[in-house]
C-alpha cells in the first residue's frame, strides 16, 4: 500500500485488523520486511503497519531529508492519513531513534512504545574512521555481509533472511544510506525524550556490538524512567530476525498491558 504524505509516496505493508494499530519503523539497511516475522504473528490479534522509510524499501527516494524529524512526520502522516485512534509505536535502531522523537511529542493516540535495540537519544559516539567505514558499509555484497556477520548479528540468520537483509541494504537510496552515519545519528534528542508519557518497553540483544544494553541503561532509560528493558540472551542487534518469536511474545505481552483494561 502507498500513502502521500510530505508530498513523497510511502510504502505501507498491512497486516491483521482491529482498532489498536502497531507502527513498525526498521533501522538503518533494513525495510518493512525486516519486521515481517513478527508482524505475522502479531497481526492474528493486532492491525500491524510497517513503514518502509524514505529512501528505503519501496518508498520514495527524495536527494535530501533525512533527519530525524523528517524520517518521523513521514510515519506520523501515515498514522494520519490512515486515522489510527489508537496505537503503539515499535521503533528498531534507527528507527527506534525516530519513534523516541515522536512519542517524544505526546501525539494523540499513542498508547506505548516498543524499542528494539534502539539506537540511544544522544550523538552516536564513533571515532570518524569508523564513520567513514559504515558510510560505506552498504556499497557492496561483501561489506554487508561483513556487516551482519561482524556487527549486527550474534545468531545465524536463515539464507531467506540473509539474502532479504543483503538485498535491503543494497537497494537503499545513496542519500539515505550516507545520511545516517555522516549526520542523523548525530542527532541529539536527549534533552526531549523525558518529555515521553507512555509506558516503554525496551528489548536489548545481550550480545548486540551496535546498542549494547549498557548503553542503552546509561543513555535511555536513565532519561525516560518509567522504561523497563527485557534482555533476549544470545542475540545480537536484528533480533526481530534472529528471536523473532520471543520478540513478538514480549511485544505481545506489552500490549496486552497498555490495550486491554486491568481489572
Amino acid at each position: 500500500m502507498k500513502v502521500a504524505t510530505n508530498n513523497l509516496s510511502i510504502h505501507v505493508e498491512q497486516q491483521g485488523s482491529g482498532d489498536c494499530a502497531l507502527v513498525f519503523l526498521h533501522y538503518w539497511g533494513g525495510s518493512s520486511r525486516t519486521w515481517r516475522h513478527v508482524t505475522k504473528q502479531l497481526a492474528r490479534d493486532f492491525h500491524c503497519l510497517a513503514i518502509d522509510h524514505r529512501g528505503w524499501g519501496q518508498s520514495d527516494a527524495p536527494a535530501d531529508g533525512y533527519g530525524l524529524a523528517d524520517l518521523a512526520a513521514d510515519a506520523e502522516g501515515v498514522i494520519q492519513a490512515l486515522g489510527l485512534r489508537r496505537y503503539l509505536l515499535v521503533g528498531h535502531s534507527m528507527g527506534g531513534k525516530v519513534a523516541q522523537l515522536m512519542a517524544s511529542r505526546r501525539p494523540e493516540g499513542l498508547m506505548g512504545l516498543v524499542l528494539v535495540a534502539p539506537s540511544p537519544p544522544q550523538p552516536m559516539a564513533m571515532p570518524q574512521p569508523a564513520r567513514d567505514i559504515m558510510a560505506v558499509a552498504y556499497n557492496s555484497r561483501q561489506a554487508v555481509e561483513a556487516a551482519l556477520d561482524h556487527m549486527l548479528t550474534a545468531r545465524t540468520l536463515s539464507g531467506e533472511d540473509r539474502e532479504f537483509a543483503i538485498a535491503d541494504s543494497l537497494a537503499g537510496a545513496p542519500a539515505a544510506k550516507a545520511a545516517w552515519p555522516r549526520a542523523t545519528s548525530l542527532e541529539d534528542i536527549s534533552a526531549t525524550v523525558s518529555e515521553i508519557a507512555v509506558p516503554v518497553l525496551v528489548i536489548a540483544g545481550e550480545l548486540d556490538r551496535v546498542d549494547t544494553p549498557d548503553l542503552l541503561r546509561a543513555e535511555l532509560l536513565s532519561r525516560v524512567p518509567q522504561a523497563v528493558m527485557a534482555i533476549l540472551p544470545g542475540t545480537g542487534h536484528l533480533s526481530m530476525l534472529e528471536a523473532p518469536d520471543e520478540v513478538s511474545q514480549l511485544i505481545h505481552q506489552f500490549c496486552g498491558q497498555i490495550f486491554i483494561p486491568q481489572a
